[in-house]
């Protein structure tokens, strides 16, 4: 049994005793900044300067991870007194028009959807020297990536429980025009109070005019990039040619760059998580990206029954496959269709 969320007074790993009586794995999440370890009188009443100056609003910087364009920074908001998360561009790529149009494009998308299994945004602004940032919730957990580390013992319900949250995610981004294109464990986050949110819209895909749960959205599209984003030649390859990984998650038409491309490619993408949740390893084969596109493109990869290392319920591996549909028309046609299935019981079948 492997506990998703915990209870900061066991920070530190400790193993635990869980109400079955087995001894449960505990996730070491990190410790909130030790200014939070308490709300002080002289943090919460200081002054506010009379001419807000952005210049000295943020302080404290931090680097938390290096993406392939970006930058990405904890920080202290000398305003609120709270740390916060921090993104702009790597030196390498700030003055790259397209690039910041991308990023200023992910700020407004993260902040318009407003959803529990998404980040907060809280401000899009300029630099001194002009290149564009966004501040967010600054959220201390593991990447579903980390977590499935763990998985020699794990508790097949609450891994679920992950993938249907962001489902959830993304039925209401979907709702709302927006598919993802970039789901993969990295991108999911896991906190230590059991939220679970959806990561980086930064390849996400805009449609305009009326779009709903149907997986047809409007005629009218833009991504974040203002321009196609994927090429083969280009997937997943940085500046120095190298991988990072999501073409495992990659749909085929999201491969491809079929300009009828829906939101059922997000489908294709949770399923590909979801089955290397079931199996420990994704369902596309390979080592090198040419090999990887092909077994995406081609293969059908066997039923998480026949590779996993333990009982997989026929309910979640009928779910797995059917969103691994190569052709988008057999899959589930919507993102509301697929969380539906994967609330039916299932754990019944469990051993």
């Amino acid at each position: 049994m492997l506990p998703i969320g915990f209870r900061f007074d066991t920070v530190g790993g400790t193993p635990w005793w869980g109400q079955d009586g087995r001894l449960a794995i505990m996730l070491n999440f990190p410790e909130p900044p030790r200014e939070y370890a308490s709300i002080f009188l002289e943090e919460t009443d200081k002054s506010l300067p009379k001419k807000i100056d952005q210049r000295t609003r943020y302080a404290y910087f931090s680097t938390i991870a290096e993406g392939g364009k970006s930058l990405i920074k904890s920080c202290k908001d000398q305003h609120l007194s709270r740390f916060i998360c921090y993104k702009t561009l790597r030196p390498e790529f700030a003055q790259d028009e397209v690039e910041q149009q991308r990023l200023i494009r992910e700020a407004r998308v993260s902040a318009m959807l407003q959803h529990p299994n998404t980040v907060p945004t809280y401000e899009l602004g300029r630099d001194l020297r002009g290149n564009p940032y966004f501040t967010m919730k600054l959220v201390h957990g593991y990447t579903l990536r980390e977590v499935l580390d763990y998985r020699a013992r794990y508790d097949l319900t609450q891994l679920m429980e992950v993938v249907m949250q962001i489902g959830y995610a993304l039925v209401y981004a979907h709702t709302h025009g927006v598919a993802h294109r970039d789901i993969k464990p990295e991108n999911i986050l896991v906190g230590p109070y059991g939220e679970v949110v959806l990561l980086d819209w930064g390849l996400a895909k805009v449609w305009g005019g009326q779009s709903g749960q149907s997986g047809k959205p409007g005629a009218s599209v833009a991504d974040t990039a203002g321009r196609q984003a994927i090429s083969v030649g280009d997937i997943n390859i940085t500046g120095k040619h190298k991988a990072q990984g999501s073409a495992w998650y990659m749909s085929p038409e999201q491969i491809n760059q079929d300009p009828d491309i829906d939101y059922r490619t997000d489908v294709f993408s949770l399923g590909a998580v979801m089955y290397e949740t079931l199996c420990g390893k994704p369902p596309a084969k390979g080592q090198k990206m040419h090999q990887i596109i092909d077994s995406v493109l081609r293969e059908v990869p066997p039923p998480p029954s026949e590779v996993a290392p333990q009982h997989v319920p026929r309910l979640l591996e009928q779910v797995a496959m059917r969103s691994l549909e190569k052709d988008p028309a057999n899959r589930f046609e919507s993102m509301g269709d697929m969380v539906r299935a994967l609330r039916q019981d299932w754990q019944s079948d469990l051993i």
